[in-house]
């Protein structure tokens, strides 16, 4: 998959965009891609066209809290068949254009579009005037054809990143993974911590988010992690760490069950399955350590490993 990131000048040919903020890549947003994708059997350039940046860290001095960060979407989306990977550069430029030069220079000149596939609330251009008639009005004009989705839902309920965002503030995994069609995870880069888990028997990984990464609330979950290509079961803190000094910044650490190699420098993605419990201060390590070994416990039962 081609990836175009912060750059205007670009041209494609024989295009089929979706257009969107993509936050998640939920099940939603999975079937536009689907859609795309299936026009690849025409000759059909399958292109996802979205934003470098979510469009609020515009309007906002406080740092938008994304499901997924840019990393993350580029590493989720290069095994799905898309050809083409767009992050426009959102900027005060972008925010201002007319939705009709919109089309015109950008989803004609630059992307040639033969097909647009978006969802039925589908908004763009300048005080979100371009929707989906607009496109439709165009749609002669310029030669191309239109597909509008409904919303995909789950339970009765649509859909959406914003929704995915309040179950994940509520530590509602099993809900938002449902939502997502995938476990929601957390990508990156394992660091060395202060050992602590390993003199207690229980080494563990640590990895450290992006400041815009969303997480959810502090705690023990269940986790599966993703090391080249292999799933290990295990248990997962996400928090400050509070026994062993207090961290500034959340951090997620990682026990696996029945795995001790060094990971250091490695990226991995680390899985949430269900929430356990809230995180703790204990008096002792002793303390940590038994309330450890009881998630342990938990945790395996629950992939019922015993």
């Amino acid at each position: 998959m081609e990836y175009i990131a912060g750059n205007t000048e670009f041209q494609l040919k024989n295009s089929a965009v979706t257009l969107g903020k993509f936050d998640g890549i939920h099940r939603g947003h999975q079937y536009l891609i689907d859609q795309i994708i299936s026009h690849k059997k025409f000759g059909l350039t399958a292109v996802m066209f979205t934003f470098q940046f979510h469009p609020y860290n515009l309007f906002t001095d406080k740092e938008f809290q994304q499901i997924y960060t840019e990393e993350e979407k580029l590493a989720t989306l290069t095994q799905t068949g898309l050809d083409v990977l767009i992050a426009y550069p959102f900027t005060e430029e972008t925010r201002s254009i007319e939705p009709e030069i919109f089309i015109r220079k950008v989803l004609v000149e630059k992307l040639d579009a033969k097909l647009i596939v978006v969802g039925d609330d589908f908004r763009f251009g300048h005080n979100r005037r371009g929707d989906i008639t607009l496109l439709q009005q165009c749609a002669d004009i310029y030669g191309y054809k239109i597909i509008v989705c409904e919303k995909r839902k789950w339970q009765n309920r649509i859909i959406s990143s914003s929704a995915i965002r309040n179950e994940l503030k509520e530590g509602n995994l099993e809900v938002a993974n449902a939502m997502l069609g995938r476990p929601y995870f957390i990508r990156g880069e394992v660091l060395h911590g202060r050992r602590i888990g390993r003199t207690l028997g229980m080494p563990t990984t640590n990895i450290t988010p992006s400041t815009n990464k969303m997480l959810p609330p502090c705690g023990v979950y269940t986790s599966k992690t993703l090391i080249e290509g292999n799933y290990y079961y295990g248990v997962t803190n996400i928090g400050y760490k509070p026994t062993v000094g207090a961290e500034t910044n959340k951090g997620v650490e990682t026990y696996i069950f029945n795995f001790d190699q060094d990971l250091y420098g490695k990226v991995i993605e680390v899985e949430l399955m269900s929430y356990m419990r809230p995180e703790i201060k204990f008096d002792t390590l002793e303390e940590l350590k038994q309330k450890m070994e009881e998630d342990i416990v938990f945790a395996k039962k629950y992939f019922q490993l015993i």
